[in-house]
């Protein structure tokens, strides 16, 4: 019988249909964040059961557009940019588990399937949205410039409603683009059985972050954030906005090629 290839399905005997090749991945991009306060009971409610809360700041939030290229091994993905360029927009808490702390994505919005599968393989609850960022071009006036009063627009919509918008006011140089996405994720990785009523099938509790990481420019300064609802998604009803703290600008090059596995309570049904 002839042998199927790929790494996420579907597989086919030539394996270039799967939705995903195989790691290490790459991504080259910048990051949009900014960063608040809820109450941190919102962010416990977010949580399960067996993950603490951060020991300090517990209701910081970041929520973070990111403008990626990626590609795999040998970059064939970057001739064909379609297959290598996408948006998203995620939401980060920090959480504490076994004393460790770790941030941990809670909601996520992306403009491309192999993104999305490549994420529900991470444990990133992704989803399919319409995502917009104001990127940094060399030259013309049709471009921020990374100095003081740079200004930065982003907004999130899924199924035609607007979820997110924002605008990040550049400052001043900075170390780092802020403290809540600054640790290893902590992720869940699920699927139900399909016998109904069985549980889970694959319930994995999984760490990972990336290598080779390479960072440019990182700037920050002031932000608005307005954070919405619809009748598909919470926002704003999860996360309020209680005080902004800042607002941040990166570039970024980093590697993924895999996690660890945390705990382990899949069943086998």
């Amino acid at each position: 019988m002839t042998e199927l290839n790929g790494f996420l399905p579907p597989l086919t005997p030539q394996g270039s249909s799967s939705l995903v090749p195989k790691m290490p991945w790459y991504y080259s991009g910048t990051l949009l964040t900014v960063e608040y306060l809820t109450d941190p009971a919102n962010v416990r409610a977010i949580l399960p059961d067996d993950i603490d809360l951060a020991p300090e700041q517990p209701g910081a939030v970041a929520i973070v557009w990111a403008d990626w290229q990626s590609c795999s091994t040998g970059g064939l993905e970057l001739l064909d940019p379609v297959r290598a360029q996408y948006l998203e927009a995620f939401m980060v808490v920090r959480c504490s588990h076994k004393g460790i702390v770790y941030s941990r994505c809670v909601a996520i919005w992306v403009n491309k399937d192999f993104a999305i599968g490549r994420g529900w393989f991470q444990g990133y609850p992704k989803k399919l949205g319409n995502i917009a960022v104001t990127r940094v071009f060399n030259k013309g006036k049709a471009t921020p410039k990374l100095e003081n009063g740079g200004q930065f627009g982003a907004s999130i919509a899924a199924y035609d409603h607007r979820l997110a918008s924002a605008v990040v006011t550049l400052r001043e140089p900075a170390e780092s683009n802020g403290f809540v996405n600054g640790h290893k994720m902590l992720h869940s990785r699920f699927m139900p059985s399909i016998s109904k009523d069985a549980g889970m099938s694959l319930d994995q509790l999984i760490t990972m972050g990336g290598t080779d990481v390479e960072i440019g420019e990182t700037w920050k300064g002031d932000a608005e954030l307005h954070l919405g609802d619809s009748q598909w998604d919470e926002l704003h009803s999860i996360l309020p906005v209680q005080e902004i703290l800042g607002g941040y600008y990166r570039e970024i090059g980093v590697t993924f090629n895999g996690g660890e596995l945390v705990e382990d309570r899949s069943q086998a049904i």
